[in-house]
């Protein structure tokens, strides 16, 4: 059953909401002129906005009251082509916005992309990959509502709102002060809710987060969940998780409406208090009719972005968690990077020294203890022991997945930590147990290891580790379209697609990290050739846990206790009746 991805184990960083939004901001300067047009375009509605009351009271005023129906006709023409260019201006407004807003995730998607692929082992460890898929799929999808009304909200309304206060106190001082008297109230009543807001979107954002780790994981181990017939566990857990999804969304949900109530209360209470102060305290000789209907058209335009502003208020207290879990990731450092000023390995022989070399995942266990040994350019070298002993720790150590915390690896004689990881690697050709297959055609799996690799090479790797033989009984040979992870293969046939798309690479250094293990031993047979005529030449590190699958090594590695314990060939390690003895009698 999986269990990681039920657990609420993300610790989002506590940041500063503003913080938060001006570094997702830095996104926009890339887009200046867009963003200026934008910006013209939006002063242009906000004045046409600001004008309308003016001209309707002008029209009541001035034109209808004295019955000057040609004056009349005028003005309504101005502003019938005044609004009329305004609708169109909108028009041109969000199509821009969409435009750049749609980049700019796209951006961000492919800043978080390439950062991930730059971490450690020890953070997809401690993650399931559903989480991180949430983060790169739905939390930068929210984000997009907040960029663009930023520009199309926050902006023209935050100025919209300041010109319709200065014009009313202009007109009428009186009228204003009434209209705004609940405007304490509101950024009170705000200010409370968000608050409690935030952290209930916080909350929701993990619960998702949960469902579409279950849900990724689930898919993935079906075949044990239904070999154990633990579909009512496992959809009681999903029922669980779909369950506080719904109740923490709920709960945000309620506390945002919040956002709409205090400003509607407020809003009605201010144009009582507008038609309380003209009509009683002031009197209605002292203003005019048009006054008043444009004060009251000035009250909405005021609402009206004040609501507007409060829902880009709610909106970002609800995706600025999305945008904090995005960044979290980002800041996330690479324990494993290329120090400043390496330069590139050169082609290397194949040369792999180990010196005094100490190595531990934590502070408690130790798995390497001051470890050296030397192996010459070209030579076979098996490494056997207990689980847990080290065999793996030692390639990867050599592959740069981790650093020593003592001592030193060296290739050629050169350190690996004073090269670039990737000039490192791309001369090493690594075979774990559990290959990955990506859907995608037979000939493009096998030229992952070499994308520049010809149809010729491609059929050349297939056939050295005896793969060619049932790719071409395949309906269609080396274009046969492959689902994820190599559905409708064989466990020994995804293993050969894997070891001729590791083969093609030409690499120096060869790993074979229990590479043969779910290969049946007829299919080994004919893989062992294939492999023997690829090693020439090449230094290789092979573990298996099979010892007949290394009996031609040039020397064989004996690990225990964190060190080497025994070294040499077959022949002389079985002489010595020791701890490789011991390994053979039992699988005898």
């Amino acid at each position: 059953m999986p269990i990681n991805a039920t657990k609420d184990d993300e610790q989002t960083v506590a940041s500063a909401k503003s913080a938060t939004l001006l570094r997702l901001l830095t996104y926009l300067p890339a887009y200046k002129k867009e963003i200026v047009l934008v910006l013209l375009i939006m002063a242009f509605c906000v004045f046409v906005s600001l004008v309308n009351p003016l001209i309707m009271e002008r029209a009541i005023d001035d034109y209808i009251g004295p019955r000057n129906f040609n004056g009349l006709l005028s003005l309504f023409a101005l502003a019938a082509g005044l609004n009329l260019a305004m609708i169109v201006c909108i028009r041109i407004r969000m199509a821009v916005m969409a435009r750049v807003c749609n980049q700019i995730l796209l951006t961000i998607r492919q800043e978080l992309y390439t950062h991930i692929q730059t971490l450690d082992f020890h953070f997809f460890d401690s993650r399931p990959a559903g989480k991180i898929l949430a983060r790169i799929i739905g939390d930068i999808n929210s984000l997009k509502d907040v960029l663009g009304n930023f520009i199309t909200t926050l902006i023209p309304d935050f100025l919209s709102v300041t010109a319709v206060v200065v014009i009313m106190f202009v007109k009428n001082a009186s009228l204003a002060a009434a209209s705004l008297s609940t405007l304490p109230l509101m950024i009170i009543g705000l200010w409370v809710i968000q608050i409690y807001s935030h952290k209930r979107w916080q909350l929701h954002r993990k619960k998702s987060s949960n469902v579409n780790a279950f849900v990724h994981e689930s898919l993935s181990g079906i075949r044990v969940i239904q070999s154990f017939t633990a579909e009512n566990e496992s959809r009681d857990d999903f029922d669980r998780l779909v369950k506080e999804h719904k109740d923490s969304f709920i709960k945000a949900v309620r506390l945002n409406d919040a956002f709409g109530s205090v400003v509607d209360i407020c809003w009605a209470l201010g144009l009582i208090a507008l038609y309380y102060v003209g009509i009683r305290i002031i009197g209605v000789e002292q203003v005019s009719l048009g006054t008043f209907i444009a004060f009251s058209t000035y009250i909405s335009l005021f609402w009206f972005p004040i609501m507007n502003l409060s829902n880009f208020y709610n909106q970002l207290i609800t995706n600025i968690a999305g945008a904090e879990r995005i960044f979290e990731i980002m800041d996330t450092p690479a324990d494993i990077t290329d120090a400043d000023g390496v330069s590139e390995l050169p082609p290397i022989e194949g040369a792999v020294s180990f010196s005094d070399v100490s190595f531990a995942y934590d502070d408690e266990t130790v798995v390497l203890n001051k470890v050296s040994f030397s192996v010459r350019p070209g030579e076979t070298i098996a490494l056997v022991g207990p689980t847990g002993a080290g065999k793996t720790t030692i390639v990867n150590l050599i592959s740069r997945f981790y650093d020593v915390q003592q001592g030193q690896v060296l290739v050629d004689g050169i350190d690996v930590k004073g090269v670039s990881i990737e000039s490192l690697r791309q001369q090493m050709g690594i075979m774990t147990q559990d290959n990955f297959i990506f859907s995608g055609t037979i000939k493009d799996n096998i030229r992952y290891g070499k994308p520049a690799a010809t149809d010729e090479e491609i059929i050349a790797a297939a056939t050295a580790v005896r793969a060619h033989d049932f790719i071409i009984k395949l309906d269609d040979g080396y274009d046969t379209v492959l689902s994820e992870r190599g559905g409708g293969l064989s466990i020994g046939q995804k293993q050969l697609l894997a070891f001729a798309r590791t083969m093609i690479s030409e690499p120096r250094i060869l790993i074979l990290d229990e590479a043969t293990s779910s290969i049946d031993t007829q299919t080994e047979l004919l893989v062992q050739h294939g492999i023997e005529s690829l090693l020439k030449g090449r230094t290789s590190f092979i573990i298996a846990h099979r010892l007949s699958t290394i009996q031609r090594a040039d020397r064989i590695f004996v690990i225990s206790g964190g060190s080497i314990a025994e070294e040499g060939n077959h022949d002389e390690l079985m002489a010595l009746k020791g701890l490789y003895y011991q390994l053979q009698s039992i699988q005898r």
